[in-house]
C-alpha cells in the first residue's frame, strides 16, 4: 500500500512539474543545397561542378513543447522554403521539417537544442532555366538541427544550423548528351520566432 502511495505521488508530482506548451512559428532561413554537376553521358564523367551561392528563404509552422526539471522536448511541423543560386538558374525547394528537437535550459533564459529533422519535400523546380529537372530521389529523408534559443515570456527566438546525412539527388538534361544533378540536401541557419499559445 505504502509503494502504491509513493507511487502515485512522484506520478502527480511529475506532472505538476512537467510543462507542456505549443504555439506558432516562423522566421527566415539563409543558405543552400548541395553541388550541380554537368556530365556527359557517354563519357560518364562530370564536365563542371558547381557550389550553390546562398540565398534567403522562408519558414511558418506550429510547434509542441513538454518540459520536465530543465529538460525538454520540441517536436514541430513547419513549412519551409529553400533557394539557391547557381551561374545560371535558381533552384527552389518547398518541404515539409518535422525536427524532434531535445534541449536544455541554461542561464535564465537561454536554452540549447539538437536533434533529428525529417522533411519530406514538397516540390523542386528551377527558375530561369530552359530545362527540367526531375523529382528528387528521395521524398522522405532526415538531416539534423543544432542551435541555441532565448525566451522572453510567451515569445522565443532561436538560432539553428541545419544539414543533412547523406546525397538526395534530382536529375536533368540540358542537351542531347549533356546531363545534369543537383544534390537537394540542405546546408542552413535558420533564424525563428515562435509565439506560445498556452
Amino acid at each position: 500500500m505504502k509503494k502504491m502511495i509513493l507511487a502515485a505521488l512522484i506520478l502527480f508530482g511529475g506532472t505538476a512539474i512537467a510543462q507542456s506548451t505549443y504555439g506558432i512559428k516562423g522566421g527566415l532561413n539563409y543558405g543552400a543545397t548541395g553541388e550541380y554537376e554537368n556530365y556527359s553521358q557517354a563519357a560518364g564523367e562530370a564536365s563542371s561542378i558547381e557550389d550553390g551561392n546562398n540565398k534567403t528563404g522562408y519558414h511558418l509552422g506550429i510547434f509542441g513543447k513538454l518540459e520536465f526539471l530543465g529538460i525538454f522536448l520540441q517536436p514541430e511541423l513547419v513549412y519551409t522554403n529553400l533557394n539557391t543560386e547557381y551561374n545560371t538558374f535558381n533552384y527552389k525547394i518547398e518541404k515539409i521539417d518535422a525536427p524532434i528537437l531535445l534541449g536544455i535550459n541554461l542561464i535564465g533564459p537561454i536554452n540549447i537544442k539538437a536533434g533529428p529533422s525529417f522533411q519530406y519535400i514538397l516540390d523542386n523546380k528551377l527558375e530561369n532555366a530552359s530545362f527540367e529537372i526531375s523529382e528528387v530521389e528521395n521524398e522522405i529523408s532526415m538531416g539534423y538541427q543544432l542551435g541555441a534559443g532565448i525566451n522572453l515570456g510567451r515569445i522565443g527566438v532561436d538560432l539553428r544550423y541545419e544539414g543533412a546525412f547523406k546525397e538526395n539527388n534530382a536529375f536533368g538534361d540540358t542537351a542531347a548528351d549533356n546531363n545534369f544533378r543537383i544534390d537537394s540536401r540542405p546546408s542552413q541557419w535558420i533564424l525563428g520566432v515562435s509565439y506560445n499559445l498556452k
